[in-house]
Order: C-alpha cells, then structure tokens, then sequence
C-alpha cells in the first residue's frame, strides 16, 4: 500500500514539474514584437526626354517603375512625356528613381528630371 502511495506521489509530482517547465520553454520562445516603420508616402511627377513610341518606351518605363522597391505606384504619359510615382520615402528618394529610370535601357535613351512645382 505504501508503496502505490509513494509511486502516485513520484508521478504526480513528476508531471508537475515536467509541465512546469514546458510552459517556460514557450515563454523563453516568444518572439520579440517586429518595428513596424510607417510608410512616408510622396508622389513625383518627372519628365522623361528620349521616349519614341507608347508601348515600347512609356509602357515599359511605367512597367519597370512599378516593380521597383518602395514604388506603390507608376503612371508614364508617353504624349506629355511625364511619369507620375507614388512611392515610400523610407525606401526610395525621387533621386534614385531618376536615377533608375536614366539607367533603363543601358542608359542612353531616357534622361528623367523632377517637374519643378509652379508655386
């Protein structure tokens, strides 16, 4: 009798222990909460000299724009030759994105400059 007594004594003590320190592993495994940064949201408007044709050079413009990191979104006018992006400042600056679009095409058919604002 004292026997069983003691065994369910080991037992019960056994798993209260072993449950104990489950618990901790799932704490100690929680991870820290992630920095969220708050998109700073710009809009440029740039004139692209260089474009020829709609679809061969304001589409593909207007393509690759929409593709890059920190652009939300692109809008190329090949008539008025006049790209219109939204994009996050926190990622990209409208100097890169000049930048980028000079740089398509290997760089010698599009030169973009910012539209200075009429105040």
């Amino acid at each position: 009798m004292k026997t069983r007594y003691i065994f369910t004594l080991l037992i019960a003590f056994s798993l209260a222990f072993s449950s104990c320190k489950k618990e901790i592993a799932k704490v100690e495994k929680q991870e820290a909460p992630k920095e969220v940064t708050v998109a700073k949201m710009k809009t440029v408007n740039l004139n692209i000299s260089g474009m020829t044709c709609h679809i061969g050079c304001a589409k593909t413009i207007q393509s690759k724009l929409s593709r890059k990191k920190g652009v939300t979104s692109a809008k190329v006018v090949f008539k008025d030759s006049l790209a219109t992006i939204q994009y996050d400042a926190n990622k990209v600056s409208s100097e890169e994105l000049i930048t980028f679009i000079d740089g398509i095409a290997g760089g010698d058919f599009y030169k973009a400059s910012e539209v200075q604002s009429e105040e």
